[in-house]
């Protein structure tokens, strides 16, 4: 690789490290940078599951970084380990021209590149899609990084039985537990360690959410044949959040006959749940039966001495070396799930690199007074305002946290997140930490997708300013 390409992907590295310290992961050092061909960055994955993580999780803050690195309207491309890279080594091969800039000029983001006349086309990765809707494998996620403690040690010994002799030990498994308690780190352990295994299994990872709306799609276009086919000839069916399969009795009928076909044929089955079948309401008896054929496994929430240790996993996977007195502070005062312990993690994260601070005692103790704190005497807070939100529309904490996108939570969403900003003093980022580590970006357009429906319906308008009404009257410590 020639001089100017390797400055190109310093730089880019040291962009992500600077603008988008959330996305960074210490694997990145294993990828390889290919050079720029055909208007693209090209980087190889060493797994097809780092590949398909990169594409769907990391392509706009690559993009941004490359951009910026290079100072072209170009893209990245990422290959996988099997991926013809030709085109990248014949443009090695010539004269390589100037086309790296020396110094990184500023952290802003750079805006996409959009396309006027005369212009060529910018390269754009695809994201394969011959299951739609599925959820993507996090590397991170693997058994290695699992933390095991008394609330977990039985469902781990179970998912790694499961693993290790897919379709025979303990099928279906069923791992059930309130929101955060590290069900969905456990079953995407499963999955990579099945693909490290057998890379040619065909694992599918997917919400109920998402197979409710394949099977609705198939449904309508008259395509029931294929959806059979794409569900019912895997190696290992991964469904998370299956208590939504609630009431829906068309859905229900045909996930029994999906189950049976696979359990027959031994295939693994995962479901995930935040309840144990049984208490699983509008669930027909016959799911709920076979639900309970191979091993129900609970998670509980994780003692003080694993979350310390949770903190030390979830900052060393980020290259983040955290001090004891900070993974002790933070794991004394937030004792509710894994998921906010990584969002104390996120928000010290970026306060340092906005701030230049040292990741120390005295940082934590302000991120946290600043997501448990109103920012003002008598304002509102982040957490009032989601309660409110939560209340008034009937929906879950836990869904506006999560990874849901139907319309009866995103909205609500949306609505939260502009509450938050025109309500609190906290950054887009903040904010965004706050709700499930989500980008500024989902912030910003959230406020704006609000700001735009209350000018043009006036009912809707009508319901912000009542909820605006309530998050004043809320005050901190009511929640």
């Amino acid at each position: 690789m020639g001089d100017p390409d390797r400055k190109i992907w310093d730089d880019v590295l040291a962009y992500l490290r600077s603008s988008h310290p959330v996305v960074c992961r210490q694997w990145f050092r294993e990828l390889e940078p290919l050079g720029i061909a055909s208007g693209a960055f090209g980087v190889r994955a060493h797994s097809a599951l780092h590949q398909n993580y990169l594409r769907r999780e990391c392509l706009a803050a690559f993009n941004d970084a490359v951009r910026s690195a290079t100072g072209q309207l170009i893209g990245v491309r990422f290959l996988g380990p099997e991926d013809d890279a030709s085109v990248f080594e014949r443009s090695r091969a010539k004269p390589s021209k100037s086309r790296s800039k020396s110094k990184l000029k500023t952290p802003a983001p750079t805006p996409p590149p959009t396309r006027g006349e005369g212009e060529t086309t910018v390269f754009s990765e695809s994201i394969p899609s011959d299951f739609p809707d599925t959820l993507p494998i996090n590397p991170d996620f693997g058994f290695e990084t699992f933390v095991i403690g008394p609330n977990n040690e039985f469902a781990q010994a179970a998912a790694v039985a499961v693993s290790a002799s897919p379709g025979r030990s303990y099928n279906p498994l069923f791992v059930h537990g309130d929101v955060g308690m590290g069900k969905t780190h456990l079953i995407q352990a499963v999955c990579l360690r099945v693909k490290q295994a057998r890379p040619d299994a065909t694992v599918v990872y997917i919400s109920c959410d998402g197979f409710m709306s394949q099977f609705m799609g198939a449904v309508k276009d008259g395509s029931m044949s294929e959806f059979r086919n794409r569900f019912r000839n895997v190696d290992l069916l991964v469904i998370d959040d299956i208590q939504f399969l609630a009431k829906r009795d068309r859905t229900q009928e045909e996930f029994f006959h999906t189950f049976n076909s696979l359990y027959q044929n031994n295939r693994q089955i995962i479901l995930s749940s935040d309840a144990p079948p049984e208490e699983i309401a509008h669930l027909e008896q016959r799911l709920v039966s076979r639900f309970k054929w191979g091993l129900v496994a609970n998670i509980q929430a994780p003692s003080y001495e694993t979350r310390v240790e949770i903190m030390r996993s979830k900052a060393e996977l980020r290259g983040i070396k955290l001090d004891e007195q900070v993974a002790c502070y933070v794991a004394q005062h937030v004792d509710t799930n894994i998921r906010e312990l990584e969002g104390a993690i996120t928000m010290m994260q970026m306060q340092a690199s906005v701030s230049g601070r040292e990741i120390n005692l005295e940082l934590a103790q302000d991120v946290l007074a600043g997501l448990g704190a109103a920012p003002a005497a008598d304002g509102p807070t982040i957490e009032s305002i989601i309660h409110t939100v939560s209340e008034f529309y009937s929906v879950r904490k836990a869904d506006l946290l999560g990874k849901r996108r139907h319309k009866s939570i995103s909205l609500p969403r949306q609505v939260s997140m502009y509450l938050a900003r025109e309500h609190t003093r906290h950054s887009l980022e903040e904010i965004g930490a706050h709700f499930g580590g989500r980008d500024h970006t989902t912030v910003m357009h959230a406020v704006r997708t609000v700001k735009a429906r209350k000018t043009g319906d006036t009912d809707f308008d009508a319901v912000v300013r009542t909820l605006e009404q309530k998050v004043r009257r809320r005050r901190p410590g009511r929640d």
